[in-house]
């Protein structure tokens, strides 16, 4: 499989798949932009899809060759709708699907963990990119990044474990790789940045880049469940803090080779993210 071929990008205006978009584009490949209002996007052909509307999935698939797969936000099983369309594209001719999962989640874990695992049986040529916490995650419009705005403040359970936050560019530069070099990665990326931090050196960062203070107010588990709970379902919510629990156990401090063995490039670093988003040194 070549390079050549028309990718469908699902979560095309998504944090990631937006990301994955655009690189593709600027690269010279043809993009199908699937998202639920089909919002248009220089240099691709729109297209409305949603996980929940089977009626929307044949007109994404129709033409495409490979496949970005973004999990439907906030669901604990994402399985029940993401294995049938999975079927369905591998019927209508696809070889190549490229799936958004977390390092937090193993092959056959919770949520996309199930997907993952039934991956390979369904696509010759697959890849499952498992990236750390997001760098955008305190820049954009994640709670992390209102919180910062709005109060100065980090909220979490995580106390002083330490995670790989990865810049999304990044991961997106990875999954332009997976998705159109001549050989598939057939196997999970464990991506992260070039260091692991606590959220009190995020919070530190933060201070210095932006000139007021922010601070990490730790939680207990219970206390960002119920928290969560308020926001998303209480059985992904409990999810969650469970993956906060689990940084604080030390599950996330780690950082990998995996961006610059597939990209030939190394890791962006929080403070350049900062400066390129934020606009701040």
């Amino acid at each position: 499989m070549t390079g050549t071929g028309t990718t469908l990008v699902v979560g095309a205006t998504g944090t990631t798949g937006g990301r994955t978009a655009g690189q593709l584009i600027a690269a010279g490949h043809r993009v199908k932009a699937a998202s639920r209002r089909a919002t248009p996007l220089a240099g691709a052909e729109p297209v409305r899809f949603d996980w929940y509307d089977t009626a929307t999935h044949d007109a994404a698939l129709d033409g495409a060759d490979r496949v970005y797969l973004v999990p439907p936000p906030g669901d604990s099983d994402p399985a029940a709708v993401m294995l049938p369309f999975l079927r369905r594209a591998r019927a209508a001719g696809l070889r190549r699907a490229v799936l958004l999962s977390s390092s937090a989640v193993p092959e056959g874990g919770p949520a996309v963990g199930a997907v993952h695992r039934a991956l390979p049986g369904l696509f010759e040529e697959w890849a499952v990119l498992r990236p750390s916490w997001f760098m955008q995650n305190f820049t954009g419009t994640h709670a992390h990044a209102v919180s910062v705005r709005e109060d100065g403040t980090i909220l979490t359970a995580a106390g002083s474990g330490r995670v790989g936050f990865v810049d999304a560019d990044d991961i997106a530069a990875v999954a332009v790789r997976a998705l159109t070099d001549d050989a598939a990665p057939c196997e999970d990326l464990i991506l992260t940045g070039p260091e692991a931090l606590d959220h009190d050196d995020i919070a530190a960062i933060l201070t210095r880049a932006g000139g007021r203070p922010v601070v990490h107010r730790r939680l207990t588990h219970e206390q960002l469940r119920d928290r969560l709970a308020q926001l998303v379902p209480p059985d992904f919510a409990a999810m969650l803090a469970g993956m906060d629990q689990a940084i604080a156990l030390g599950a996330e401090d780690r950082t990998t080779d995996t961006v610059r063995r597939v990209t030939g490039r190394p890791p962006h670093g929080f403070r350049e993210v900062l400066e390129r988003e934020l606009g701040v040194r």
